[in-house]
Order: structure tokens, then sequence, then C-alpha cells
């Protein structure tokens, strides 16, 4: 068949270069059968990723996401808000182009790019997706997307506050209370504090020099801290990816660098730069009074220091209160505010806005 024609992806013919276009806004396995079918049909595929200024997800993003699902392909983004001429994105002789798309659409980028146009349409049974429907309904869409889109569509959900506050019990009764809820709730998730496994680790190295050390003997230096907030970053975003639409957080490195200045009297810079490059969206602060030790005075100043620090930082907060009970409640109504707001695509900035 000649330029500008459309075959069907059942028949024989293989082509040297062929290219793939979409805005996989967000990419599913929908979006991925067809990537795979055009790289068995083709000796080198081109996946060519679109944005534009209404599309829910940043173009870097979607790019990297591609480039790891298909590390075969040659993945390349352009934003064409405004006219633009693909030919110069892609400026390869190419042999074929795949589409999902009604004919039309796929025959015109066909004769864009002086090449044949494959229409691959995938079967409805083994694909029952769409982007539409991911935007519709995440949580429905879940197990159509890949690690590294749940991970970036998770929302995150940091339970933190001074010692002795019940975070770790909070953290673990929000992940029971979502897993409770069935379906792909029950893979939701909790990331333990680092902090305790650090010192741990530390305390060992330090027994075997000294058998008789304790914890008392056991001194954080600056910096331990952005060790620690780096790995409770990494931790997060592999539950992130194997995980449930929620991600329940037992500490964040935001909190972090508020530890280093109740235990070192300053800032760390480092590990505010690991805080900064978070990707949580809402912080619940455990208050310190009716639990605990009263005569603690640590556990106020640290309190309002997090608070202080929440709010100048813009991080949304909810402060818990109260038995565990009425924590618990004020924590899941949050959580749920947070769930139902939608914009789960759509609440970073866009390429172009």
């Amino acid at each position: 068949m000649g330029p500008y024609g459309t075959r069907s992806e059942g028949g024989p013919e293989r082509y040297g270069h062929g290219l793939v276009v979409g805005g996989f806004c967000p990419p599913h396995t929908g979006h991925h059968h067809l990537v795979r079918t055009a790289a068995d049909r083709c000796e080198r595929l081109t996946v060519l990723v679109r944005a534009s200024s209404d599309d829910g997800l940043p173009l870097t993003e979607r790019v990297a996401w591609m480039r790891e699902i298909h590390p075969d392909a040659f993945v390349v983004g352009a934003v064409d808000e405004l006219p633009v001429d693909l030919r110069a994105v892609v400026p390869e002789r190419v042999d074929a182009v795949f589409t999902s798309e009604p004919y039309g659409c796929g025959e015109e980028l066909g004769r864009r790019f002086g090449a044949e146009s494959v229409r691959v349409t995938p079967d409805a049974t083994r694909f029952p997706v769409s982007d539409a429907a991911v935007r519709a309904c995440l949580a429905g869409s879940w197990d159509f997307l890949e690690p590294p889109v749940r991970a970036a569509l998770t929302r995150r959900v940091v339970v933190l506050g001074a010692a002795s506050t019940g975070v770790t019990t909070l953290a673990l009764a929000l992940t029971d209370h979502y897993r409770r809820r069935g379906g792909v709730w029950t893979r939701t998730r909790c990331v333990p504090a680092y902090a305790h496994e650090y010192r741990e680790r530390r305390l060992a190295g330090l027994g075997a020099e000294h058998p008789d050390a304790t914890r008392s003997d056991l001194a954080l230096r600056s910096s331990d801290f952005p060790v620690i907030a780096q790995r409770q970053a990494e931790l997060e975003e592999e539950a992130a990816r194997d995980g449930s639409p929620v991600l329940f957080c037992d500490t964040d490195a935001f909190a972090t660098t508020i530890r280093h200045e109740r235990y070192l009297g300053t800032a760390s810079a480092e590990t505010g730069e690991i805080a900064a490059r978070g990707r949580q969206h809402l912080w619940l602060l455990t208050d310190h009074r009716g639990v605990g030790r009263e005569d603690d005075e640590l556990r106020p100043w640290m309190t309002a220091r997090l608070l202080t620090q929440l709010a100048r930082t813009g991080r949304r907060t909810a402060v818990l209160s109260g038995p565990h009970e009425e924590r618990l409640a004020t924590a899941v109504a949050a959580v749920d505010a947070l769930l139902a707001e939608g914009g789960h695509l759509a609440d970073r900035t866009p390429e172009r806005r």
C-alpha cells in the first residue's frame, strides 16, 4: 500500500521507522498496547508526546514516564498549543504512523509525515480504559496505570508532630481505615519513619565498638539529617508506585528539617532542599495537648514550630486535637476532602499556561 494509505494492525508488513503520536495524559494500558504493537512492527520507533495548555500533567513528566515504560523507543515531547510543524520535531523519514484514533485522524498524520497510517484497534475487553475514564474515576482506573504514573498521581498524606503525640498510631489507623474500603484501597500503604531504623543501625555500629553503649550515647550529627530525609523520600516514592491512590507517611523530609532545628538549634540547607522536592499534598499535625507528658517543654515548641513553618511554606494542613477517635475522624474528613476534589490530573502547572 502506498503513502497515505491505511492498514490494520494485522497486516504482515514491517517498517523501518515507525511513529506514535499522542497526549498520554496520563498514559494507560491502551496507550502502551499501541506503542508495543508499533515497536513489534518496526526496526525503530519514535514516540511523540504532544502537550497543550489545557493538559493536566506537565509534558516533562509524561515524556519521563514513557521513556521509563518504553526504554527501547525514542521518546520526544512537543508543545503544540500553536500550530507546530511536527516534522521539525521528528525530522527523520517516517515509514508508518501508528494510531488508535479514527481513520481520518490517522490518515492526516500519515499525510503530514508522508507515511502509511496503521490503525491499531485495542481489544475493549483487555483494555477497558480511556483518558476520560481515568480522569472521571482515578481509583477505578488505577490498575491500568504503570508504577511511575501511579507514583505521580497518588495523593500523599503526611502525619507529623512532636514526640509522643500519636503520630505513628494515627498513620497506621488511617492506613487501616482506607484498606477497609476494599477494592484498590486494600493496597493502601504507610511509609514508616526511617529515622528509627537509622538510629538503630547507628546504635548497632556504636555497640560493636563500645558494647556498653546505650541510646543516650548516640547523638545525631548534622550530616545525619540529609541522609535520613533522602532515604525517607526514597521510601515514599517506592511505596507510591505500588499502593493505592492514597499514601500515608509517618513523617517526611519537611518534618526532618524541623527536627534538625530541634536537636542542633540551626536549619539544615541540604535537608531543606530535599524537603522542597517533595510531592506531598496534605499534612496532618498532631497536637501535643492532651497526650503524652505535659511537663515536656520541647513538645509545645515543636508543635508551634511545625505549625508556623507549615503555614509559611503554604503546605495544606489540618490540626488534629482531642482523643484518638476525634483525631482519626478529623483526619479522615481532611483526606476524603482531598480525594473528592478531583484535579488529580490538574494540580500541577502545565507546561504552558
